[in-house]
């Protein structure tokens, strides 16, 4: 099957389902391709599993996508200039038909390796007519009956009517017999015409109609061979006697070569081949005639060289089959086909045995000066294919790379919509339910403050690579990326009913992925805190310049709340996305309730651990690391409770749970000793510094004695969280240790 057939598909389903659909088509067949050349071959069962493809797709039955690629057919190869051979070949619709079965051999040049059906017409009407169609190819009888009842609308303003008869498979042939109903007044007049043709009794000599047709042949109803031309004779010295089947193949049409198959096909063109080869010659083009058949085998095969190819060289005759009522007799009017000078040499003819009343003569000698040309042009035209073909697959590697950039950038169901000409405007969208996840790293802006500008990307672009990772597992959309701040959407463009469930399993790979990440500096891992929340959102485009797809609402607002007073390594959630989850696979962690929006308090929770199917917890790499977090902080807390009791400070250098506190002693500024009472002399206060709190004590002594005053004794509890987003309040506690001690 040759390229035409298979691009005309190609742009029909772009032009009438789009882009995506052939795209999808292309991913399913696995066509690399992304055009076909048309004058190339091609696998013969690719139209069809492109067309079946299609219907499993649309939903559509197959007949009624051939008889559309039927119709749109005729419009496309108006492109390039086959309109015009559809339009000559008769005045009206049934000239069209009764000469289409010699459509193809206008075309044998161009594509001279095409494989073409076989149509003939019967039982003519004032109504209509039968039309019998042929072919190798199975499955294209829609196909065809689209491409006629286009040419009659377009070209000769007729409205044809199909249906089919009957169908059946034959030995390699597809025979369908059609009836055609349409206004078929040129048979009327034809029958008229022929009527006053029939009153005239004209004779004509033999030696005139021999003289006239050098390659005729008269057959009698067995198909014996009665008489022939005198050039045909001279190729063919014992012809005249012999059955036309044993001298000649039927090349086309596709029928059984019998007397009333060939009187019912006399407006087809009838191709015969010799079954002998004439002539036999090497690559030298050294001719060998039938004569050497005569001489020993063994010698002849000892002259060929082994690398030598032995080229044969057949008769091949075209022409038309008429049945003679007078004689009783079919004739075949036929000419020899002759490419150019070296087929007429090759088979053993001159331009004396060609007919002087026909162009053969002219063909051939025309074929021969234009044939340098026409191979110049046909080379050209294949290297300008080539280089097209060539080219096409390059803009299709940076189409995929242009629509990879862009679909992580904007959903790929947004932005085909965005690209198909839509405003940004019409594509925002609400969505009743989704859950929004927000992340960020735990004491981040510390941890930039020792490291330099490319060690900053550097994290952030490991951490970030390994999140968006773990979403090639999620049905989960990345939102956006703001410094250390990372935003996930489940639920959101493609709805789901267990976005809930998505979002907590991606954040559990994420906090797996997180303890791989370690500071450059002290090689200390990292750690986020992650808040999620469940609700209505709008989600849409907003602007032209480096366009992005937002969420808008308050559930946005919420989940960055939950991330806010979340815990490192923790799944904060609210009560709404609690109550979506499956209760029996997760274990919770009941949180105190939490002002959120204006003073309102909800209740929240601490995702812990997810668990089987079995209810085994699975274990998780960050969950050791979150288990030596805890055992640090407790035994910090039970230090700092010994050392208050004691009235001793923590060492630095003693504990290394106490790593992160720092002592620093200072004095009272010259600007507050005003504030001090004279009979007391004052020493240096102490001021310890932790994650959670600092404690200020000041101790006096007065009259060289050492008396500890309760009342100096203060307490500075100031809750903070490493965010630099979200600070809560500090509050001033009173210190027990004033009772203690």
């Amino acid at each position: 099957m040759y390229g035409l057939l298979l691009q005309a598909a190609i742009e029909i389903i772009r032009a009438k389902y789009g882009q995506e659909i052939w795209e999808q088509i292309r991913n399913t067949l696995n066509i690399e391709t992304n055009s076909f050349s048309v004058f190339q071959q091609y696998g013969e069962t690719l139209f069809m599993r492109v067309t079946r493809n299609l219907s499993e797709i649309r939903n559509e039955p197959v007949c009624d996508l051939m008889n559309v690629f039927g119709t749109e057919f005729v419009s496309y190869i108006s492109n390039y200039g086959y309109d015009r051979v559809l339009r000559i070949l008769g005045h009206n619709m049934r000239d069209f038909l009764n000469g289409l079965d010699n459509l193809h051999e206008y075309m044998r040049y161009t594509y001279p390796r095409m494989r073409p059906p076989s149509f003939y017409v019967e039982k003519e009407s004032a109504h209509g007519l039968t039309l019998h169609y042929r072919s190798r190819r199975r499955g294209y009888v829609h196909y065809v009956i689209g491409q006629i009842m286009e040419v009659g609308r377009r070209f000769y303003d007729t409205k044809v009517q199909i249906e089919i008869i009957s169908e059946q498979d034959e030995t390699e042939l597809s025979h369908v017999i059609l009836e055609l109903k349409f206004e078929n007044t040129a048979y009327v007049q034809h029958t008229i015409a022929n009527k006053q043709s029939n009153e005239l009794n004209l004779a004509i000599d033999c030696y005139v109609f021999y003289e006239l047709f050098p390659f005729h042949i008269i057959l009698s109803d067995t198909l014996a061979i009665i008489s022939a031309g005198e050039s045909l004779t001279q190729l063919f010295p014992h012809i005249v006697g012999e059955l036309v089947r044993d001298i000649f193949t039927l090349v086309r049409p596709s029928v059984a070569l019998n007397s009333i198959e060939i009187v019912s096909h006399s407006n087809n063109v009838f191709e015969f081949a010799s079954i002998e080869p004439l002539h036999k010659f090497l690559n030298d083009n050294e001719p060998e005639t039938h004569e050497k058949k005569s001489e020993d085998t063994s010698e002849m095969l000892l002259s060929i060289s082994a690398h030598q190819e032995v080229h044969e060289e057949y008769l091949r005759l075209r022409g038309q089959m008429l049945y003679v009522e007078e004689w009783k007799l079919i004739i075949y009017l036929a000419t020899p086909v002759l490419e150019n000078l070296d087929v007429m040499f090759n088979t053993g003819l001159f331009i004396n045995d060609l007919s002087m009343h026909d162009s053969s003569r002219d063909l051939v000698l025309a074929g021969t000066q234009q044939s340098a040309e026409l191979k110049l042009a046909l080379d050209q035209e294949k290297q300008k294919s080539k280089a097209l073909e060539d080219s096409m697959k390059k803009l299709d590697v940076e189409m995929k790379r242009t629509d990879l950039l862009l679909y992580q950038m904007i959903p790929k169901k947004i932005a085909d919509r965005l690209r198909g000409g839509e405003k940004a405007a019409t594509l925002c969208e609400t969505f009743e339910s989704c859950t929004i996840l927000f992340s960020d790293v735990v004491g981040f802006t510390t941890i930039c403050s020792s490291l330099t500008p490319m060690e900053v990307v550097s994290v952030l672009n490991e951490m970030y690579t390994k999140f968006d990772k773990c979403l090639e597992a999620h049905n989960c959309f990345k939102v956006e990326t703001i410094g250390d701040a990372y935003m996930l959407v489940s639920g959101v463009p493609e709805r789901a009913k267990n976005h809930a469930a998505e979002i907590i399993d991606m954040a559990f790979d994420m906090l797996d992925s997180i303890v791989t990440v370690t500071n450059p500096t002290n090689n200390e891992k990292l750690k986020i805190r992650i808040g999620c929340h469940s609700g209505p959102v709008v989600a849409g485009i907003a602007g032209i310049k480096m366009p992005r797809y937002c969420l808008f609402g308050d559930t946005v607002t919420t989940a960055n709340r939950l991330e806010q007073t979340s815990k490192a390594l923790h799944i904060h959630v609210t009560e709404a996305t609690y109550q979506l989850l499956e209760r029996k696979i997760y274990d919770v962690q009941e949180r105190p309730k939490l002002a959120i929006n204006g003073g309102l308090t909800v209740p929240t929770y601490f995702i812990l651990n997810k668990k089987d199917r079995s209810g085994k917890v699975i274990q998780r790499p960050f969950q050791s690391i979150l288990s030596q977090m805890k055992r640090e902080e407790t035994e910090e807390a039970k230090l700092k409770q010994t050392n208050s009791l004691k009235g001793g400070l923590p060492r630095n250098s003693n504990s290394a749970k106490a790593k992160d506190s720092s002592v620093v002693p200072t004095t009272i500024p010259e600007s507050e000793r005003q504030l001090v009472p004279p009979e007391h002399n004052a020493v240096p206060a102490i001021v310890i510094k932790s994650d959670d709190t600092t404690t200020q004590v000041t101790q006096n002594t007065t009259g060289g004695s050492k008396n500890l005053d309760c009342q100096s004794l203060q307490t500075n509890e100031t809750i903070s969280e490493p965010n630099n987003s979200a600070k809560i309040p500090s509050r001033s506690v009173r210190s027990k240790a004033c009772a203690v001690l």
